[in-house]
């Protein structure tokens, strides 16, 4: 079958490297797809959130499945633009209608979601700028630290968390009365801050079962120790030592099985994957974030230890016999090591030359690079994932190090104590 991957980052190469390993696979296209994804694919030159230009391209070049990598795409509706034109009756789009993404596109609708189904999440309360004056109230009566959340997507960057009761209610002021954070933040969602460890989860679902991918931790913040401002991530580990049967258990019964079953009670039509940001308080899982699709850089770590066709996952989801796939894992350890342009997540160059190893140990998946004249350039902030599989985190971590020594481009950065939590974690933290 022809498969069409849309996004152009690390999670969409990994997706694709993949995916182009399966015997069901006949023709992949990646749309827009970096240099790393043309090695496996067709790069495609089409806007992601033009919807009526990537429906004529999947008829012209009968598209079976179109793997939606990025949020915005699902979060604007792309499911639903496929299901209302009959002709395009044959493509699966992997992805949730406009109406499941609300999981990620509104902090206040999971919430809500999260309320109504009894999956276990922080305490909360929504404001608008009717009501501003009483989140100052509703923040007095809490304990610091404040966790604030504009309501729509932010690129990341709408979540905040101060010690500083003065600084959360400018915060809030400056969302809802000042529009800085835009239409995103026009709601604003105030938490109860959870201490604890945080984990990623994964399923992917048909809207009726679910199979469960590997779990992961990832890296968000730029300086080692994580220290400094938020990234998109800068490297991630899985599986995850201090995930036990006995958590593993808890997450399935109280926070994976209703959230599927809540989302198929309320007729919400949800084909494709969940991410479930998880917080570990005291042994039980709470959930501090949906994602309605996969996270990135986590997706590097957990699709190297699939060992099943993640395209017949794909045709199950199609053909609604997801339940009867088979998902097999690799036992073993999968570190990944992202490199950043210097100045990171803040301002950066582009346009560097990247040279890499050809006989690398590691997988290198490209995120922000292109092809410039036959070589390889930087073309965003997060350039590559440096994944590597191995019998332990040690091991696995020493082989992406050994690859990254071996790579060069002007003012590259990465963090280099990626796990350095894991190391002498118990089991039961």
């Amino acid at each position: 079958m022809n498969v069409l991957i849309l996004g152009a980052g690390g999670r969409e190469h990994a997706i694709a490297w993949k995916v182009s390993q399966s015997s069901m696979l006949a023709k992949l296209f990646v749309a827009p797809g970096n240099a790393g994804t043309s090695e496996l694919a067709v790069n495609v030159d089409l806007d992601i959130m033009d919807f009526a230009a990537i429906a004529e391209f999947a008829l012209a070049n009968q598209i079976r499945i179109v793997v939606v990598g990025p949020e915005a795409p699902l979060v604007a509706g792309i499911s639903d633009y496929f299901t209302s034109r009959p002709e395009l009756s044959s493509v699966t789009i992997v992805g949730p209608s406009k109406s499941g993404a609300r999981l990620e596109g509104s902090k206040d609708f999971a919430k809500k979601f999260m309320e109504k189904h009894k999956i276990p999440t922080a305490k909360y309360a929504t404001f608008t700028k009717s009501n501003a004056s009483a989140a100052k109230t509703f923040l007095t009566a809490m304990k610091p630290p404040y966790v604030i959340k504009a309501d729509g997507l932010a690129a990341g960057k709408g979540v905040i968390i101060t010690e500083d009761l003065n600084e959360a209610i400018k915060t809030v002021n400056s969302m809802l009365l000042d529009a800085s954070f835009g239409a995103a933040g026009a709601t604003v969602v105030i938490e109860e801050f959870l201490k604890g460890i945080e984990v990623s989860m994964f399923v992917i679902t048909d809207g009726k079962s679910f199979k469960m991918l590997p779990e992961a931790k990832d890296y968000k913040r730029i300086g080692e120790g994580d220290t400094g401002p938020n990234t998109g991530g800068m490297g991630a580990v899985s599986p995850v030592s201090f995930v036990n049967p006995e958590f593993m258990e808890k997450v399935k019964n109280q926070v994976l099985i209703p959230t599927v079953k809540g989302l198929y009670k309320d007729n919400i039509d949800y084909k494709g994957f969940i991410f479930f940001g998880l917080m570990k308080v005291q042994g039980d899982p709470y959930v501090i974030e949906y994602n309605c699709r996969l996270g990135d850089p986590e997706t590097e770590v957990i699709l190297p230890r699939v060992k099943s066709d993640l395209l017949h996952l794909f045709e199950g989801i199609a053909t609604d016999t997801l339940s009867e796939c088979d998902l097999e894992f690799d036992e073993r350890t999968a570190t990944t090591v992202i490199l950043a342009s210097g100045g990171y997540p803040d301002a950066y160059e582009k346009g560097k030359e990247i040279t890499t190893p050809k006989n690398a140990d590691s997988i290198l998946f490209h995120a922000g690079t292109k092809l410039q004249d036959g070589k390889v350039q930087t073309a965003g902030g997060r350039v590559m994932a440096v994944t590597s599989v191995a019998g332990d985190m040690e091991e696995a971590l020493k082989k992406s190090y050994a690859t990254i020594d071996a790579t060069q481009f002007e003012g590259m950065y990465y963090r280099k104590d990626i796990g350095f939590d894991l190391r002498k974690l118990p089991a039961k933290a």
